[in-house]
């Protein structure tokens, strides 16, 4: 019971670990990092506030953020997704200016994603559902059927994505969340339901291909999000949820693996993911 319990973001110990991290890495200008000493980022901002957001727990020197983030540079689509995300969570209202970069950037076509990435730690499909995310949430219209048409001509043979006919987890979850933007169905939803599962493995955890061996915190968080997705849940939810909690570091951020250097990319990843696996393992604890 001990072990349930402990999997659960209700038990005190685990959710007030999680908060000190975040809150302890925050500087004097109101922004976070999840490096002590560092500046602070927009990114590691929006991470923070989402991860207090999910664990219930107040955001402190809330002023000083929301003009950390008033301040913050847009010099891309992701300063522009982080700051438009961290000013929902703090109840700011969308800039003008904030709005007009997200509109530039869908008439521009820029949000297409490049071609060449580094499928561990990335997606050519990252930047494109960060654009639509934004369209979405400001009420930006644009060409949904070129849009999903671009998407599915990534579709491989596995019912994975990704580029030159090789699939991997993370292409195929900004893909999948992307075309579920744009209210746009894939080709095949059992063939890519049947790629994701050969990428779980039973003693917890996805992995990048289904051919790794190692599992690591953000294949995971495709894995189970894209299940989501596609209206189907994870064969190993106990066995994740225990993985994800090697993970953990005495300073109560997680790591990418075991072991690891915690990021608060990783931490959100880990309660959003523990959120989950708790609510539909039940029956089978």
């Amino acid at each position: 019971m001990a072990l349930v319990e402990a999997r659960r973001l209700s038990n005190p110990l685990l959710r007030s670990k999680i908060i000190n991290y975040v809150v302890n890495r925050q500087n004097e200008d109101g922004g976070y990092t999840f490096c002590q000493g560092a500046e602070s980022n927009a990114q590691d901002t929006y991470y923070g506030l989402a991860i207090l957001s999910m664990l219930n727990s107040r955001f402190p020197n809330a002023e000083k953020t929301a003009s950390f983030i008033r301040e913050t540079h847009l010099t891309s689509i992701y300063s522009v997704y982080h700051v438009a995300e961290a000013s929902l969570l703090l109840g700011l209202a969308i800039t003008y200016d904030l709005k007009e970069q997200v509109a530039s950037i869908i008439d521009s076509n820029q949000f297409f994603g490049s071609t060449e990435t580094y499928s561990e730690i990335s997606s050519e499909f990252t930047t494109t559902y960060m654009a639509l995310k934004m369209a979405d949430l400001l009420e930006i219209s644009l060409e949904a059927d070129r849009a999903a048409g671009w998407l599915l001509g990534f579709t491989n043979k596995d019912g994975g994505f990704g580029t030159r006919g090789q699939s991997n987890i993370n292409s195929t979850y900004y893909a999948v969340a992307s075309l579920s933007l744009l209210k746009r169905s894939l080709r095949n939803p059992s063939e890519t339901v049947r790629f994701l599962t050969s990428c779980e493995k039973p003693y917890g955890g996805f992995t990048v291909t289904p051919i790794n061996y190692s599992p690591y915190m953000e294949h995971t968080y495709y894995g189970v999000m894209t299940l989501g997705l596609l209206g189907e849940k994870c064969s190993y939810p106990r066995q994740t949820a225990d993985w994800i909690l090697t993970c953990q570091n005495r300073n109560g951020g997680f790591a990418r693996g075991d072991p690891g250097i915690s990021s608060f990319v990783d931490t959100y990843y880990a309660v959003t993911l523990l959120q989950k696996l708790t609510g539909f393992q039940e029956a089978n604890l």
